[in-house]
């Protein structure tokens, strides 16, 4: 079995005296894991950083092995994630989402969001706000994803300000007037431009995609929330920003 194709890095383990396991995110193939003979080098540590796109070939006997993976630089970001605790956070965030997919299963749309996110490692607030999306979808590829296209009540497609916490359904500010205090926030980024996001509206994004990945996806698997979720978000709006999920 062999395939060659470009793949994201989402990091390593040490394997043996000299080797890693190498795991990346492809566009084609998903989440995969191979062995890098000799990774463990100095002249292979700048090239498997967190966040390089590598050019990679992959070779097993059989298709269910670990395989061996042959890799050559492509877009190599490492050194600039590691002068940038946004980016770097946000690529170990994103990291910490794709493992709750299967291995090897292709999800094209996270690939390229991942990709965008790093690509943008100089910008703090653009980070947070497209990690917000990329849980967004996250949530969609999970198979729980959110209607935010219109409202749930009338059919409306403007004037979506909330999210009812029962349906995941967009409500609209006239029809969700009366049970505001119930509904979460819909920031308007989430489904229009970024252009001027705000760090209060970073705030209620992060909270909404909390809500739905703790009801449906970290309680139950019995899994705690990534470690370097409220860190970014703090790094974003503030030492006493946190997003926790909603209690509505």
């Amino acid at each position: 079995m062999e395939w060659t194709a470009s793949g994201i890095v989402l990091g390593h383990k040490k394997h043996g005296e000299s080797s890693l396991i190498l795991e990346v995110m492809t566009r084609e193939r998903g989440r995969h894991l191979g062995l890098v003979r000799g990774g463990r080098s100095r002249r292979m540590a700048a090239l498997l950083q967190v966040g390089n796109t590598l050019s990679l070939t992959w070779r097993a006997r059989l298709d269910e092995h670990l395989g061996l993976f042959q890799v050559d630089g492509e877009t190599l970001r490492g050194a600039q994630l590691m002068d940038e605790p946004v980016a770097l956070l946000a690529a170990q965030l994103c990291a910490a989402h794709l493992r709750l997919l299967p291995e090897r299963d292709p999800h094209a749309r996270l690939h390229d969001m991942l990709g965008l996110i790093l690509d943008h490692y100089d910008e703090p607030q653009t980070i947070a706000a497209l990690v917000a999306r990329f849980e967004v979808l996250l949530l969609e590829e999970l198979g729980f994803g959110l209607d935010l296209t219109k409202c749930a009540g009338t059919g409306v497609q403007t004037g979506l300000i909330y999210v009812s916490p029962k349906s995941g359904c967009a409500v609209s500010a006239d029809a969700g007037a009366p049970y505001k205090d119930k509904l979460l926030a819909l920031p308007s980024f989430l489904t229009g431009s970024m252009k001027g996001v705000s760090s209060d509206q970073t705030a209620e994004a992060f909270a909404l995609t909390a809500f739905f990945l703790e009801r449906n996806v970290w309680g139950p698997r019995a899994v705690r929330p990534p470690e370097g979720r409220d860190a970014l978000l703090r790094r974003i709006c503030g030492p006493s920003a946190q997003s926790k999920t909603s209690t509505a």
